[in-house]
C-alpha cells in the first residue's frame, strides 16, 4: 500500500509543484497529465528499443544455435516481436490508471481500448505460432502430403470466433458466458453463415483420415476441368495445377461427395498401363495356306512358333483323317491369330514393357468399324512424356506390321477416297461407251 501511495505522489509531483507556484489548479492538473503522458511514451519507446535490440536479437542468436528449425520459422512469423509487446502493454496497463486517476471516464475508455488490443495481440501470437508450425511441418517428410493448411485454418477460425465474442462482450459490457448463451437463438443463422466452412472442415478430416487425396497426387476431376497435381489443400478449396500450368480450385467437400480419379495408385505401382486398340477389316481375315506359312516363317519373332504350331496342327488333322483340301475342315491357323501372337511376342521382347505385369493381346467384339485388336500391357517408365513415347513406339510398329500378315486396318473413307471412286466410275462408263 505504501508503494502505491508513493507512486501516486510521484505522478502528482509536478502538479503539486505548479500549484505551490500559484498556477491554477485545473491548468496544473492538465499540464501534469500532459507531462506524465509524455514521460510514459518515452518509457514505452525505450522499452521497445531494448526489446527490439536486445531481447529479439538474443532470441535470434539463440535460435541460430539450436538444432531444430522450428524457432527459425517463429522468427519469420514475427513471434518475438509480438511477445515483446507484452511488457510495454503491462507497463501501460499498470501506469495509466494512476495517471488518469482524476479522469474516471477516460480510465473506462482506456481499459476498453487496452482490453481489445490485448485480445488482438493474443490472436496475433497464436497466429504466429500456427504459421511457424505450418512452415516447420512442411519441412518434414511425413507431413509433406498432409492438408496442414486446413487444420491451421480451422484453429484460426475458432480463435477468431472466440476473439470476436470477447470483443463484442467487451463492447456490450456483458459477461462472455452470458453473451454466448444469448447467441443460442441465433445458432441457426450462424450455421447457415458458416455452412461451407463446416462442410470443408468435415471434408478435410475425412480426406486426411481416409487418405483420399494428398498434396502431390495427380487427380482428374472432369466436372471442374481439373487434370493435374494437387498443390494445396485448404479448408474451403483444393488447388490443382493442370498440365497446361493453369490452376483449378475444387471445393474440398466435393472430394467426398462426388467421384473423381486419383492416379496415385498408378504412380506407386511398378508400371503404367497401356491400353489401346487398332481396328482390323473383317474381310481381310483368312485361313493361311502353306505358301503363307513359308512367308511368315521369315519373321524371326514367330518363326519357331509357326513351325511348332503347324506341326501340331498337321499331326492332329492327320490323326483324325481330316480332309485338308478345304481349309474350313479340321484345325487351321488364321492370319489374325498369327498377328496376335506376333504382337504378344513383340511386347514380351520390348525393353520398355514390364514383364512381371499383365501382357494381353486380345480382340474384342466386332463392330461396324471392324475387329478391335486390343493391347494391354504396362510400361516400366511412368513419367508422362516417356510413357507417351513408349506407347507411340509400340503402335507405330504394330500398325506398320499389319500389312505383312495380309491384314488391313479399318479407315473411314475421306472426301478424296469418294472423289477417286467417282472418277473411276465415270472413266469406266466412258470406256464402255467408247467400246460400244
Amino acid at each position: 500500500m505504501d508503494l502505491e501511495e508513493g507512486f501516486k505522489n510521484l505522478i502528482c509531483l509536478f502538479e503539486n509543484f505548479l500549484i505551490n507556484q500559484g498556477v491554477n489548479t485545473t491548468v496544473a492538473l492538465y499540464l501534469n497529465l500532459l507531462l506524465n503522458i509524455l514521460i510514459l511514451i518515452l518509457i514505452i519507446f525505450g522499452v521497445n528499443y531494448l526489446i527490439k535490440n536486445f531481447v529479439i536479437e538474443a532470441f535470434k542468436s539463440f535460435s541460430n544455435k539450436t538444432t531444430t528449425s522450428f524457432d527459425d520459422f517463429l522468427i519469420k512469423t514475427n513471434f518475438p516481436k509480438y511477445i515483446g509487446q507484452i511488457l510495454p502493454i503491462f507497463i501501460v496497463y499498470i501506469t495509466v490508471p494512476f495517471i488518469l486517476v482524476d479522469f474516471p471516464l477516460a480510465i473506462k475508455s482506456f481499459y476498453f481500448v487496452v482490453d481489445i488490443y490485448i485480445i488482438l495481440l493474443i490472436v496475433w501470437i497464436i497466429r504466429s505460432i500456427l504459421r511457424g508450425t505450418k512452415a516447420y511441418l512442411r519441412t518434414l517428410e511425413s507431413f509433406h502430403d498432409k492438408p496442414v493448411e486446413s487444420y491451421i485454418q480451422v484453429v484460426m477460425i475458432i480463435v477468431w470466433l472466440f476473439a470476436i465474442l470477447f470483443i463484442v462482450a467487451e463492447i456490450t459490457d456483458k459477461d462472455v458466458i452470458n453473451f454466448i448463451i444469448s447467441l443460442g437463438a441465433a445458432s441457426a443463422i450462424l450455421l447457415l453463415i458458416f455452412k461451407d466452412t463446416i462442410l470443408g472442415f468435415v471434408a478435410s478430416i475425412q480426406v486426411s483420415v481416409n487418405d483420399i487425396v494428398r498434396i502431390g497426387d495427380w487427380i482428374t476431376f472432369s466436372k471442374y476441368g481439373a487434370d493435374g497435381t494437387v498443390t494445396e489443400i485448404t479448408l474451403a478449396t483444393v488447388r490443382v495445377q493442370n498440365f497446361d500450368n493453369t490452376f483449378t480450385s475444387i471445393p474440398t467437400y466435393s472430394l467426398i461427395s462426388e467421384s473423381f480419379q486419383n492416379w496415385r495408385g498408378m504412380q506407386e505401382s511398378p508400371g503404367r498401363r497401356i491400353k489401346r486398340a487398332i481396328f482390323i477389316k473383317q474381310n481381310s481375315v483368312k485361313f493361311i495356306t502353306a505358301e503363307d506359312i513359308e512367308k511368315y516363317k521369315k519373321i524371326q519373332l514367330i518363326s519357331t512358333y509357326l513351325k511348332d504350331r503347324q506341326d501340331e496342327i498337321n499331326e492332329y488333322n492327320a490323326s483324325h483323317q481330316i480332309d485338308t483340301s478345304l481349309p474350313l475342315n479340321g484345325r487351321n491357323q488364321t492370319n489374325l491369330g498369327i498377328f496376335r501372337k506376333y504382337i504378344d511376342t513383340y511386347l514380351n521382347n520390348h525393353s520398355a514393357v514390364h514383364k512381371e505385369m499383365y501382357i494381353i493381346v486380345r480382340h474384342l467384339q466386332p463392330t461396324e468399324h471392324g475387329i478391335p485388336v486390343e493391347i494391354l500391357c504396362f510400361s516400366r517408365d511412368k513419367r508422362w512424356e516417356n510413357f507417351e513415347y513408349i506407347t507411340a513406339d509400340i503402335f507405330d510398329h504394330v500398325i506398320a506390321a499389319v500389312s505383312f500378315f495380309d491384314l488391313q486396318l479399318f479407315e473411314a473413307p475421306s472426301g478424296d477416297d469418294l472423289r477417286d471412286y467417282l472418277n473411276k466410275q465415270i472413266e469406266s462408263g466412258s470406256t464402255n461407251k467408247a467400246k460400244k
